[in-house]
């Protein structure tokens, strides 16, 4: 089984303990979907595709297992780093690279490296183009709008 997968399966055993299906389903569908945005971004730009889904999949994990999105971002590269190491996926600097992501990926208007970058952009291409009926968020508009001029929409 690759490390994605792997991951994925430990992922969609964490998100199946939300008894709350409305809640459950959107996790899902925002997990999967930001991971997919982050393969695809990482993939362009001749990054490492798989650290960047990996990142993607953990991302608000901590935000859906405790209900709290308070200083989630942190919290949550806490909580990837326990998973990697417990999961023995990734090795040190792969599991730095994915804490780093996560802990800054809710920065939006701060440059990050290009591995949080890539992070921060595949959420932000998730909240716009899942809904496009919403209005975007002030502090990811200039990054969306930076993301559809780097995929020609």
């Amino acid at each position: 089984m690759s490390r994605l997968k792997e991951l994925r399966k430990y992922v969609d055993a964490e998100l199946n303990k939300m008894e709350d299906e409305e809640k459950r389903n959107s996790a899902i569908v925002h997990l999967y979907g930001v991971s997919l945005a982050a393969t695809m971004i990482a993939n362009k730009r001749g990054m490492n595709w798989e650290i960047a889904s990996m990142a993607a999949m953990l991302h608000d994990l901590y935000a859906y297992k405790t209900g709290s999105y308070d200083d989630h971002a942190h919290k949550g590269a806490e909580l990837a780093d326990e998973i990697l190491k417990e999961l023995k996926l990734t090795d040190e600097a792969e599991t730095e690279m994915i804490c780093s992501a996560i802990y800054h990926h809710d920065d939006k208007l701060v440059t990050d490296s290009p591995m949080d970058e890539v992070l921060k952009d595949a959420d932000v291409i998730h909240h716009c183009m899942n809904d496009m009926s919403k209005d975007i968020k002030e502090k990811e508009q200039a990054r969306f709008d930076k993301l559809c001029k780097e995929f020609g929409m």
